[in-house]
């Protein structure tokens, strides 16, 4: 990866501020409307638990500027297994009405943060150092109980009134380690104003015994058993010892202390756990998945870790597969696959990856026939209409783009989305939409001056046209750019 400047950062150093206090933007109760029995939290007092719209610009904008520097990790089958599970915690993590959104990060290191506007991010190298999906869900219920009671907000007022001045040496360091630099960014961010750190620190330490109570009780109410976070805990734990003074960032920023992990044990064993889920079978397969990004070189790694830290059989037999393919054993890889399917019928994911495995042998008939049989049970999975809509770009571009408008319509946060869009609507014809669709992409990426001119082209073209619906949506969507880059410029 390229060296990383400081320079081009400081309008962004704010960004990291979010990642190093996991921060929040939402709708919620109170804590002291959150009664478990015989605990009592510490009020950390001064912070209203109501959200402001700023609060949800400065998120949503942090995202566009996190795409743009940040090695995006593109899965759509793991992205849909992250928001399933956000979709299951959520309820019973006091986030109200707040809209969230995931973000996942293409870096090996164990790392998880979550920001204002309702943003969670996960590094793969997560799914690598939880082996189970207890553990995994265990640090995004930890994740989004640091949403629910708007601990950006609130340490944000900590820092006024304690007088912090701008840190923007350390925080442009933060946004480094989250983009790719590691601990390298995290040491020179660490390395200064030690008091202030300091002071930064002991408070957010109030936060994540906070964030864990709203997790365990997340987890036991959605059917997990909370005792997964402990044992993470002490993962967590072994691994800052053994590693010293350079533990990945995540423990940088969440630290774990003897004390958190006895009030999280404590905490735990009071619970009662709702109806049991777990899917370690799936996870297992989403596991393959990261392991096989994170050692894309030298992908038998990925199948040797797997089957070393007990991956279920059926994971191991699917990594496997998603190895030979990549090797050009298309046919071996489809039958190991559809095996899976018919041994698991309720995980769509495996035609979903049987698709893909066709697409990417440019057997686009294949991939349409395999995406449109899947989507007639599962109409809205998104990993599948995807596939079906690259696939047809192939053969059928006013499907695919009829099938993309409606994508973006339902997922207008979605790059990939508008990144064909863009294409099956200049192969089809549709010129302002494309222009409009490949705009959207660029604002969506961090880009939005290039956005805003992309516009002006969307507009000639639909002028030429003579298109009046793309014409009032590209002046609706002007206004929208203008206040994305007037949220960026507070950076």
């Amino acid at each position: 990866m390229p060296h990383l400047r400081l320079v081009p950062f400081r309008r962004t150093y704010a960004l990291a501020l979010m990642l190093s206090i996991a921060s929040v933007s939402s709708p919620s109760l109170g804590f002291d409307d959150y009664q478990l029995p015989s605990y009592q939290l510490p009020s950390l007092g001064g912070a209203s638990t109501s959200v402001s719209n700023e609060e949800y610009r400065l998120g949503r904008a942090w995202l566009r500027q996190f795409r743009a520097q940040a090695p995006q990790w593109q899965d759509p089958i793991v992205n849909a297994y992250l928001n399933s599970l956000v979709a299951r915690l959520a309820p019973h993590s006091q986030l109200g009405s707040l809209r969230t959104t995931t973000v996942m990060v293409d870096n090996g290191s164990l790392n998880a943060f979550a920001v204002p506007g309702g943003v969670i991010g996960i590094n793969s190298g997560l799914f690598a150092f939880a082996e189970d999906e207890g553990a995994f869900v265990s640090v995004i219920a930890h994740e989004l109980g640091h949403l629910s009671q708007r601990h950006y907000a609130r340490g944000s007022a900590r820092a006024e009134q304690t007088q912090l001045p701008a840190m923007a040496a350390m925080l442009a360091g933060m946004l480094i380690a989250a983009s790719g630099g590691g601990d390298a960014g995290m040491a020179a961010a660490m390395g200064s104003q030690a008091a202030l750190i300091q002071d930064q620190l002991s408070y957010s330490r109030r936060f994540e015994q906070e964030a864990d109570r709203i997790g365990l009780q997340a987890m036991a109410s959605a059917g997990y058993n909370p005792d997964a976070m402990v044992r993470m805990f002490g993962a967590m734990q072994r691994m800052a010892r053994l590693q010293g003074g350079t533990p990945p960032e995540f423990l940088l920023t969440h630290p774990v202390s003897d004390s958190r992990l006895s009030d999280a044990q404590a905490r735990a064993s009071q619970l009662t756990i709702a109806d049991t889920y777990t899917s370690d079978t799936l996870y297992d397969m989403m596991r393959a998945r990261a392991l096989l990004s994170i050692y894309h070189n030298t992908p038998q790694q990925a199948a040797s870790r797997l089957a070393q830290e007990n991956g279920e059989e059926q994971a191991q037999r699917y990594l496997s597969a998603l190895i030979a393919a990549r090797n050009g054993q298309t046919d071996n890889a489809l039958q190991t696959i559809d095996q899976l399917a018919r041994e698991l019928p309720d995980y769509g994911m495996l035609p979903a990856s049987a698709a893909t495995v066709a697409l990417e042998a440019q057997r686009y008939e294949e991939a349409i026939t395999r995406s449109q049989r899947l989507l007639r049970i599962m109409p809205n999975y998104l990993p599948a209409q995807l596939v079906l809509a690259e696939a047809q770009l192939q053969r059928d571009p006013q499907a695919a783009y009829e099938l993309l408008r409606d994508i973006t319509t339902q997922h207008p946060e979605s790059p990939q989305g508008f990144n064909l869009l863009a294409e099956a609507a200049g192969r089809s014809g549709y010129n302002g939409w494309g222009h409009l669709a490949r705009a959207e992409h660029l604002q969506l990426t961090g880009r939005v001056d290039r956005g805003i001119r992309q516009l002006n082209i969307a507009k000639d073209a639909a002028q030429q046209e003579n298109d009046q619906q793309v014409l009032a949506r590209i002046e609706q969507r002007r206004e929208a750019f203008i206040d994305y880059r007037e949220a960026l410029d507070k950076f």
